[in-house]
């Protein structure tokens, strides 16, 4: 009996704490990201999987990544699926991807008609292309085959064709089809992380520039110009200054973080994607940066908000 009496009390605030947090990082004119998942791989940090939503004008229009979690999250922003243009998956790693069917079901109940584009990695190592991979998820003979009428237009929530970009370094910036009716602009550009393809992304809108290092081990020096001059740069720290060879290969360390952010002078930089190995030493790593970087660094935590409202 106590526990009916204490349980929607608690879910009533819950709700309104995520609509107080969607109220606050939205403004009506201007753009925003929010964190949805700023955690890795581990469920050990008490963090979602990698996510980030970007809010233009009040609309939640972007999603980059969708890892474990982040479906949660989304709801928790007072993010509404029918306000989606895009989700853009930087690489097909499970904490950047696991999230996908579980959102698109959901918002296969928001009545959502028109469709949806889906971006991400062409195929490199063992890693599929990002067309392939939705294909084994959603379609007829995929895992999860019930969802089919989402690839094949018979379904509750209809998708475009999938937009897939090489991961060669030497293909430069690339720009995301989004079409005529979508006011932002949307680049990509091949990062190196170890055999996984990967890819950064860039987003114009509203006069600000927003730019999303993704899992990256910071060798490709075009990366400084992609981001160079971005209102919001948001890179990954998974792995601690001491990390080992093989973490190195796949991310950048906390030096390199500070290098990259002293080339490209952001207005602020977001640091992001923690597991334990790098909350551990934190304040070292954070350190480590700004030996690089002058400018603000703050610390994402799920749902942290990042606004710049329209000047």
């Amino acid at each position: 009996m106590n526990s009916l009496v204490y349980r929607y009390p608690l879910i009533l605030l819950a709700v309104l704490a995520g609509c107080a947090q969607a109220q606050q990082c939205a403004p009506e004119q201007g753009v925003a990201v929010q964190v949805l998942g700023s955690g890795g791989p581990i469920a050990d940090d008490a963090r979602a999987s990698t996510g980030y939503l970007v809010w233009i004008d009040g609309e939640s229009r972007l999603l980059v990544d969708a890892g474990g979690g982040i479906s949660l999250r989304f709801g928790e922003a007072g993010g509404r699926f029918e306000d989606l243009d895009v989700i853009a998956l930087s690489h097909l790693h499970t904490d950047h991807s696991a999230a996908l069917p579980a959102l698109l079901k959901s918002g296969s109940f928001s009545g959502r008609q028109r469709p949806l584009l889906l971006t991400g990695p062409a195929a490199g190592g063992p890693f599929p292309d990002v067309q392939d991979f939705v294909n084994a998820l959603l379609g007829r003979d995929g895992a999860y085959g019930y969802l089919s009428g989402y690839l094949d237009g018979e379904g509750r929530l209809p998708l475009m064709p999938v937009q897939s970009f090489p991961v060669e370094p030497d293909e430069g910036v690339q720009v995301v089809a989004l079409g005529e009716t979508v006011n932002y602009e949307l680049d990509v550009l091949a990062v190196p992380h170890g055999i996984v393809p990967s890819l950064a992304y860039r987003v114009r809108a509203g006069g600000h520039t927003l730019v999303f290092g993704s899992d990256q081990n910071g060798s490709n020096p075009a990366f400084v110009d992609f981001a160079r001059g971005a209102d919001l740069l948001v890179m990954h720290m998974p792995i601690p200054e001491d990390a080992d060879r093989v973490a190195k290969r796949l991310h950048a360390t906390p030096s390199q973080i500070g290098r990259i952010a002293g080339e490209a002078e952001p207005e602020r930089l977001v640091l992001s994607h923690f597991m334990r190995r790098s909350l551990r030493s934190l304040d070292a790593n954070v350190e480590a940066v700004r030996a690089g970087y002058s400018g603000p660094i703050e610390l994402a935590e799920d749902l942290s908000c990042f606004a710049f409202p329209a000047e």
